[in-house]
């Protein structure tokens, strides 16, 4: 049957089983809108307040669900919007497809109104992309769009149609939904090497990543270390993959990570790494990275291996094959030993605990008030560490937050994206300044009455750039405080329609947190801190494990 451009687009969303796609119409898309609202009843467009959240939106129903996300946005302005998302998409291997519309090809190249060449725009932030100049091509091009994102290492693909073809009518066959490739099968020789390297090692220590989340392999982490008697630590953008109390588990590793998992990376005679990238966050000055530990790099992707740190061992593969296969070769052994020092680190992480910490406590009644199938999301800043630090995560893929790019104003999209993605309220932690970005999303949430909690951190300052500026440029305090804007963001959310609460300690924050969680739409609460709160520990920029700075005096 003949169709249009525009309803191939739909047609062939809805053959690829997308059920929900977040956009903002404009000129150049308007064939494709038309066509949307014609099918709504088998597709679900969530019009956003601006294209970064929509795209935010996208990113975050990605994350939630572990299928492709969708935006859709016109030429011009509404592209160029995209790239914020994209890039942060792009920075967390996060399976996007951004749809952009462009001017007819008869006026490509002419500066005619709203042109621009989003292609070449996105072309480093992507993992591929297209310009569409045949309409016979527009279903085969967004069928191997989407398989380009899903499969390997996932990432977002952009595909611009200029309107011309979105108008044109050709042939359309329906196909089955592509599949998404999987990494190679892991070599028998070097699942043997790994096997060889944990039996002559005393130390060992599993650190996983997004890649691992990804694959779902968190059962088989665990299995792995319960055999070789190993510790596991995390990336930021690993959490959730396991329990939080597991007993293995020490959590997060890296800049603002936990202390035990920190200085037991940095003490460990092996290291096995599953899906990470070794991020400048993760290892500080990589000569000094855990110089004394041998490392096995499992990756999907090949350019990761060796990339940021030089490894013993590196196999590009599936991840769940090679664990799988490494578990049936490994002898069980224990390292007692090495657990007793995992012990004294542990003694030691609960010595340097805070009492009375308000961030903490507010983290910690989050955790403990919602269902455990929650999704927090959270924007980028002090906030964002202390939920990583605090929060008890018991369900998978419930941790939803920007790390490779760190954006700001990331959170209020992926909230409402990831609501519409799993079916469950989300809660997002945010502060004054990165709830500043996008609150205008808040729109969005109260049009559809999106389950959603909003914690703001209010302490009147950009609290991460300040603890900077508290700890290495001698008090400077440029451009950091805040205190001069007079939002109220009680006011402000009741303004677009939805509950307000405020709380200035922790039980006024338990009262109010549980009468929002328990709102049917969304609400807001905000908590007043104190501007000078800090976390810790911190790792120096550049700096080593040897020496993490413990509290505000600490600089060395």
């Amino acid at each position: 049957m003949k169709l249009s451009g525009a309803e191939i687009v739909v047609e062939t969303l809805i053959e690829q089983n997308v059920k929900t796609i977040f956009g903002y119409p404009g000129g150049t898309v308007i064939d494709i809108y038309d066509q949307l609202q014609k099918k709504n009843d088998r597709i679900t467009h969530v019009l956003s307040a601006h294209e970064q959240g929509a795209a935010h939106a996208a990113d975050g129903y990605a994350r939630a669900t572990g299928e492709i996300g969708v935006v859709l946005a016109t030429s011009g302005p509404g592209a160029t919007n995209l790239v914020t998302g994209i890039a942060t998409a792009h920075l967390d291997s996060v399976p996007l497809l951004a749809i952009t519309g462009n001017v007819s090809n008869s006026l490509i190249g002419r500066d005619s109104f709203q042109e621009i060449d989003i292609s070449g725009v996105t072309l480093p932030i992507t993992k591929h992309n297209f310009i569409v100049h045949d309409v016979n091509e527009l279903a085969d091009t967004l069928r191997e769009a989407i398989r380009i994102a899903k499969s390997g290492r996932p990432g977002p693909v952009l595909v611009d149609i200029p309107k011309d073809i979105q108008q044109a009518k050709c042939e359309f066959n329906y196909k089955a939904p592509v599949t998404r490739t999987e990494g190679e099968p892991a070599s028998e020789d070097m699942v043997h090497e790994a096997a060889r390297m944990i039996a002559d090692a005393n130390r060992p220590y599993i650190y996983f990543g997004g890649g691992a989340v990804r694959a779902g392999a968190g059962a088989l982490i665990s299995e792995l270390a319960d055999k070789i008697d190993a510790v596991i630590g995390c990336s930021m953008m690993g959490l959730s993959e396991l329990p939080s109390k597991l007993d293995r588990f020490l959590g997060m590793q890296g800049m603002h990570g936990h202390y035990a998992s920190s200085k037991a990376m940095a003490k460990a005679d092996l290291i096995i790494a599953v899906g990470v990238r070794f991020s400048d966050r993760a290892t500080g000055d990589a000569q000094k990275f855990s110089a004394g530990a041998r490392k096995i790099h499992i990756d999907v992707d090949a350019a990761e291996i060796g990339k940021n740190v030089k490894v013993n061992l590196g196999v590009s593969c599936d991840i769940a094959d090679f664990l799988r296969k490494l578990i049936d070769m490994v002898d069980y052994k224990r390292n007692p030993n090495w657990m007793t020092k995992i012990e004294k680190l542990r003694e030691q992480e609960k010595e340097q605990e805070i009492t009375d910490f308000l961030p903490e406590q507010a983290i910690k009644a989050i955790s403990e008030i919602v269902e455990d199938d929650t999704e927090i999301v959270t924007d980028v800043g002090q906030h964002q560490m202390w939920a990583a630090q605090y929060y008890d995560f018991k369900k998978k893929r419930t941790w939803i937050s920007s790390g490779g790019l760190g954006t700001m104003g990331f959170g209020m999209g992926a909230a409402i994206g990831s609501s519409f993605g799993s079916g469950k309220r989300s809660v997002l932690v945010t502060g004054d300044g990165s709830f500043g970005m996008n609150l205008n999303e808040l729109a969005t949430a109260v049009a559809y009455n999106v389950p959603l909690t909003v914690v703001v951190f209010n302490n009147g300052v950009l609290g991460m750039v300040r603890q900077w500026q508290t700890l290495f440029y001698n008090k400077n305090y440029s451009n950091t405080t805040l205190t001069d804007r007079k939002t109220d963001f009680v006011k402000l959310a009741e303004a677009f329609g939805c509950e307000g609460y405020k709380a200035t300690n922790e039980a006024e924050f338990r009262e109010v947190f549980e009468k929002a969680y328990k709102t049917e739409g969304p609400s807001v609460v905000e908590l007043i801190i104190d501007k000078d709160d800090m976390v810790f520990p911190m790792l120096r920029p550049g700096g080593s494990y040897d020496h993490l700075i413990l509290d505000k005096e600490d600089k060395a």
